[in-house]
């Protein structure tokens, strides 16, 4: 196991980690951007942790689950998460949740935390329901189509109708589209030309703000039992509430974590289920035996259901854990520390890579293979190591929306499983892209119909 010893405010006591700094300013910027196997190669030549020069910064890349703990839970007063994205995000994302530290965030997550848990849950299942029921029939009509797309509009708008009360239609379709032009900034080059790809980007944070900012007006005039209604009714301990800009950057903050990360998930677990025909059948047997048992009144996937589904969530979390949405984290050094004997001074860069825990072969057999059974009780190979499955993060900043993301992925593919089936197209190029979220290159074309009611007969 790591020893991991902060540095007691010693700047000067044990060697960098190994690594180069590459080219002088960029460093190696454009390997970490276009080599997917950038971080695996430099494991495998200096070890779980490396220094290297990314976004004109020294960094420190830590890998493994032990990194993970250090990071995301007994270190984190070394680290700050304002100071290690790029500004790019903090522009665009504005002084949201994603970038608040100390007293602040934790009074901000309190007051959003009623927004995704609990009751709140509860009362988001029928709409869930009613909008995968929707989109699965235009899916039946479409009958061949790219999925990831058509997978991102059905999550944009669970996101906008649950958190901002938002109706499915032409208005919601253009927030989509207003948020894929903001996602294509983050990572991109902060030219603010209107036609470069962080221009479009600003020009789309500001529409989504002032709709935004409409909205919220509405709430406070007339309170809702929604994301954002009960938001803008929240107090602290001392009675205050929010500001409407602050309002304003958690809004645009939970659209974009409410869909962004589960498009991905989903589009991964539906290819999964093509390609490893033994899971699917498994995963649809689990669903046709809750349909024999369930109220024929209460047609759809039941809230009690979904903690009836161990196969299912087997299988959820092996996505997570092979295609996680975010293959990693950046953090800002705010103080020097000491991990597997090497010190990393106070002014660097910490990136944390997700990616490489959920690949450890000291964690996970044959890890590069897809697997559910890996989390039944029988292994339970991720409780070998703490920290071993970060694909939603951990510690005390854990996702905020994990249980609204685990919630909807698997309604949406309890749904699926009961009453369709796909297939693949073939000769696509299913290489997975990481930026802004892992997906296949190609989208993932399927052909989609309804299954044969006769198929929904439970098989011994």
């Amino acid at each position: 196991m790591a020893t991991s010893i902060p540095n007691s405010g010693i700047p000067d006591s044990g060697p960098l980690p190994p690594g180069s700094f590459g080219l002088p300013v960029v460093g190696e910027t454009l390997s970490f951007l276009f080599d997917r196997e950038f971080a695996r190669k430099r494991q495998a030549k200096y070890g779980a942790i490396f220094k290297t020069r990314l976004l004109g910064r020294p960094t420190v890349v830590m890998m493994g689950p032990e990194a993970n703990q250090f990071v995301l839970s007994s270190h984190m007063d070394c680290f700050s998460w304002r100071e290690g994205w790029p500004g790019t995000f903090k522009e665009l994302l504005g002084e949201s949740l994603f970038l608040q530290e100390g007293e602040e965030h934790r009074r901000n997550r309190k007051l959003l935390m009623p927004a995704f848990h609990g009751p709140a849950l509860v009362g988001y299942v029928d709409t869930m329901q009613s909008l995968t029921d929707r989109y699965a029939q235009r899916w039946e009509n479409l009958g061949q189509f790219t999925w990831f797309d058509e997978i991102k509009r059905l999550t944009f708008d669970i996101a906008s109708t649950l958190l901002l009360g938002s109706e499915p239609g032409e208005q919601s379709a253009q927030m989509s589209q207003w948020f894929a032009d903001l996602t294509n900034g983050l990572f991109s080059p902060p030219i603010r030309w209107g036609w470069t790809p962080f221009g479009k980007a600003i020009k789309a944070r500001d529409r989504l703000l002032d709709h935004i900012e409409q909205v919220v007006k509405e709430r406070q005039a007339r309170p809702t039992h929604d994301a954002l209604g009960l938001l803008v009714q929240s107090e602290d301990e001392d009675g205050n509430r929010l500001s409407l800009e602050e309002i304003k950057a958690q809004a645009l903050l939970m659209l974009f974590a409410g869909h962004e990360t589960t498009t991905s998930m989903l589009t991964s677990l539906v290819m999964s289920l093509a390609q490893h025909p033994d899971v699917w059948e498994r995963a649809r047997q689990e669903q046709v035996a809750l349909m024999a048992g369930s109220d024929a009144i209460r047609p759809g996937v039941a809230l009690e259901q979904i903690r009836q589904m161990p196969y299912l969530d087997q299988v959820v979390k092996e996505v997570e854990r092979l295609y996680p949405p975010v293959a990693g984290g950046f953090r800002g050094v705010v103080k020097s520390f000491e991990f597997n004997g090497y010190r990393v001074p106070e002014g660097w860069m910490a990136l944390y890579r997700i990616d490489a825990a959920h690949r450890d072969r000291r964690i996970y057999t044959n890890p590069e293979t897809f697997d559910p059974d890996r989390f039944g009780p029988e292994r339970a190979e991720h409780k070998r190591y703490d920290f071993s499955l970060v694909g939603f993060g951990g510690g005390p900043r854990v996702c905020l929306g994990l249980a609204f993301a685990q919630l909807e992925i698997k309604l949406v593919a309890a749904h699926l499983l009961r009453h369709y089936t796909w297939e693949l197209v073939p000769d696509q190029d299913l290489t997975m892209t990481p930026i802004p979220t892992l997906r296949p290159k190609s989208g993932l074309n399927v052909v989609f119909k309804k299954r044969d009611r006769a198929a929904n007969i439970r098989t011994t």
